[in-house]
């Protein structure tokens, strides 16, 4: 069914009164959104940040009087001349298809592809991934994935194991797989997250070959040809010791989840271990790449 939305636009600070004010008045659901659609990076453990320019939107059943919401926003204590909000209706749409018709199969490097599940395969002679993003982050669409697509997709992998570190959706192990590795180890801290790596591993016919952790299950002799970790810079400088302890002598090592303006300080917790690669660039995110000293 269609549904209204009104949309008022206030600052960090009244953001979530207004979204207390319009759950009071009836909204069914109530979201933020940046107005000038400034992102956030890494807030600190514990911090919800709101944008200093925020939206607050309301969404409402369709048979809701919309004079009786006009009146009771003028009628708001935080009305005033300088408020601004926008009332629309929403049309019915399948928001399933809706999501699932923003997902395109996207090659990687010279032979991989990652294809949507329910999408056609665009080359059949291609290395292909099906891919389900369902319960975790990770379809190829950010940079910071395709980075570490396309470095997979550079290597020789042929009998080597490979551990993502931070898998999400399984994209990477099940990437290196199906390029040729002999085995991947997924680690997350998240257990849908290993859910939805099994779930896709077994789409691919791969899931013999996928071993897959909680970081408390780990034992110190689980270690890696090639150790790939998208997260974040902070955790990957926290994280730094237990990641270069599953890389193997002489082993690679791939980084990514880093803004390059942060990759200094990301190389910085590495360098002692590894020798790096040049820093790979792609938009503002980068890719930091290395091989384990003896």
């Amino acid at each position: 069914m269609p549904w209204i939305q009104l949309k008022i636009n206030t600052t960090d600070k009244q953001a979530e009164s207004l979204s207390d004010w319009l759950s009071d008045i009836g909204a069914l659901s109530v979201t933020f959104q940046d107005t000038y659609d400034v992102p956030i990076f890494e807030p600190q453990l514990g911090e919800t940040p709101l944008w200093g320019n925020t939206d607050v939107i309301g969404l409402f059943d369709a048979e809701t009087d919309t004079d009786d919401l006009i009146s009771a926003l003028i009628a708001a204590p935080f009305f005033n001349e300088t408020t601004t909000y926008k009332l629309e209706q929403l049309e019915d749409k399948d928001w399933e298809r809706e999501w699932m018709d923003n997902f395109h199969p996207l090659k990687f490097g010279e032979r991989l592809w990652i294809c949507p599940s329910w999408r056609d395969i665009p080359d059949p002679s291609a290395v292909n991934v099906m891919l389900d993003p369902g319960l975790a982050f990770g379809t190829g669409t950010h940079p910071t994935t395709a980075l570490c697509l396309s470095w997979l997709d550079s290597l020789d992998l042929a009998g080597k194991t490979v551990i993502d570190y931070g898998c999400g959706s399984g994209i990477l192990a099940i990437a290196a797989l199906k390029l040729g590795a002999k085995a991947a180890i997924g680690i997350d801290i998240d257990p849908q997250a290993l859910q939805a790596s099994l779930d896709n591993a077994k789409r691919n016919q791969v899931d013999d070959k996928l071993t897959l952790y909680l970081p408390k299950d780990l034992t110190d002799d689980i270690q890696a040809d090639i150790v790939v970790a998208n997260i974040l810079a902070g955790p990957l400088k926290e994280l730094a010791p237990q990641i270069s302890a599953r890389v193997k002598a002489k082993g690679l090592l791939g980084l990514s989840g880093i803004l390059s303006s942060q990759s200094q300080p990301v190389c910085k917790a590495y360098m002692d271990d590894f020798s790096l690669d040049p820093v790979i660039d792609l938009e503002e995110w980068c890719r930091i790449t290395g091989k384990k000293n003896n």
